[in-house]
């Protein structure tokens, strides 16, 4: 597999309503920290994650987390 772009060492903290979403895996991106189709030739997928209730969210954006799409604090030590 192919090694993740960084797309930032923060994450993305946003507020997100009831949904499905796709999350940026491979930090190409144009809108991160969601999926905009530039994987497209390459190994890595977005993935899709579920909102049951509109809440406030961290989402990874060095895209090294071990709990995506969520922030787990990797990008500290980078």
């Amino acid at each position: 597999m192919s090694e993740p772009k960084m797309a930032g060492k923060t994450p993305v903290v946003t507020v997100l309503k009831e949904g499905s979403y796709y999350w940026c895996a491979c930090g190409l991106s144009a809108g991160q920290p969601f999926c905009d189709g530039s994987h497209k030739g390459t190994d890595i997928t977005p993935m899709e994650f579920s909102i049951d209730e509109s809440k406030q969210v961290a989402l990874c954006n060095c895209k090294r987390t071990t709990n995506a799409p969520y922030c787990d604090g990797t990008h500290k030590n980078l």
